[in-house]
């Protein structure tokens, strides 16, 4: 098969599926090994960049995804009713970094990192479709893991959660010291 022909099969799969495809699953419908597969789709994926064009294809651990560019949001909303945007607030912005350093996490992991209940915030990331259940702890009542999800990676543009900055000691227990403090704050009002 040409490389345009694969591209154009590329193309199709990644429009149609809508969501992320793994690329074994791509190099296998175009009967390709994955190297040449993921080269082609890195070629793709220049080409879209490059281009003033209206898509882009994304690589979200080892899976690619063809979505809208940023620019094009402001055209898009005269068009259809504008997206649903959640806020994430700080409470969430903190327990989502729980979430994603410390995966797979109870909720009570989490609460005891945060220093409060946590279940509201817990409950808002699985709908926003940032964290889901990965599994129960071999433990007394057997309390549902939490971990990222692939919008997670798409909303916070990272491939993989090896792109995630990493913290050491010093920042840890800076971290560490501050929730302490606003705990302690919490129970002198």
């Amino acid at each position: 098969m040409e490389i345009e022909k694969m591209q154009g099969m590329i193309e199709a799969i990644l429009f149609t599926m809508g969501d992320s495809v793994e690329l074994g699953q791509i190099a296998g419908a175009i009967e390709h090994d994955e190297e040449t597969t993921r080269k082609i789709i890195h070629n793709m994926m220049d080409k879209y960049e490059a281009a003033d064009r209206g898509v882009r294809i994304i690589e979200l651990d080892n899976s690619f995804q063809m979505c809208t560019k940023k620019e094009a949001y402001d055209c898009l909303i005269r068009i259809a009713k504008a997206p649903k945007r959640y806020v994430l607030t700080d409470v969430l912005l903190e327990t989502m970094s729980i979430i994603a350093y410390k995966q797979p996490v109870t909720r009570l992991e989490v609460e005891k990192i945060r220093g409060v209940k946590s279940d509201h915030a817990v409950n808002k990331l699985v709908e926003y479709g940032l964290a889901q259940e990965v599994g129960r702890l071999d433990a007394p009542g057997r309390p549902i893991l939490f971990g990222t999800t692939e919008e997670f990676l798409r909303r916070f543009s990272v491939q993989s959660l090896d792109e995630l900055p990493s913290l050491n000691a010093e920042q840890m227990e800076e971290f560490k010291s501050e929730a302490e403090d606003e705990a302690q704050m919490k129970l002198n009002i």
